[in-house]
């Protein structure tokens, strides 16, 4: 199986289509590799090569306004698929409008820290979403 580890561009043009004023929330579930797949063969394993994109990438993701508001590590999967989706780090990255997120993924040091992702990560979910104000009750919003 092959992993999802990049968006399409077809997908990608819609993203930034969603040009709505406010913050965007995006929602990673994250798998490593147990090895990197660097090309040029260097030795780490996936989640080493993933703290190297998040040191690399993170000056450009704070200058742009972008902050991690939550992080967890998936222990059980209570509900879903058993055997395919295991995820061994999840979080929301908040960013200030979609412009925020399109200029991080096309600026030069991202770009050059991206490849420590792209060896890091086995297979990934990224869900775009719109923040919302907690109900009191489960699933109720404002």
């Amino acid at each position: 199986m092959t992993g999802f580890i990049d968006p399409t561009k077809e997908i990608f043009a819609r993203f930034r289509d969603m040009d709505r004023p406010g913050p965007i929330h995006m929602l990673n579930l994250v798998k490593f590799r147990a090895k990197a797949a660097y090309p040029d063969g260097r030795e780490a394993t996936g989640a080493e090569a993933y703290r190297a994109y998040a040191r690399e990438s993170g000056p450009v993701f704070r200058r742009l306004g972008g902050r991690q508001i939550w992080i967890g590590k998936p222990e059980l999967m209570l509900i879903g698929p058993q055997d395919s989706e295991q995820w061994d780090v999840a979080f929301i990255a908040e960013y200030p409008d979609t412009r925020a997120f399109v200029e991080m993924l096309r600026d030069p040091v991202y770009r050059e820290a991206v490849k420590h992702r792209q060896a890091a990560v086995e297979d990934s979910r990224l869900l775009r979403l719109q923040p919302g104000e907690a109900g009191a009750e489960f699933g109720e919003t404002s």
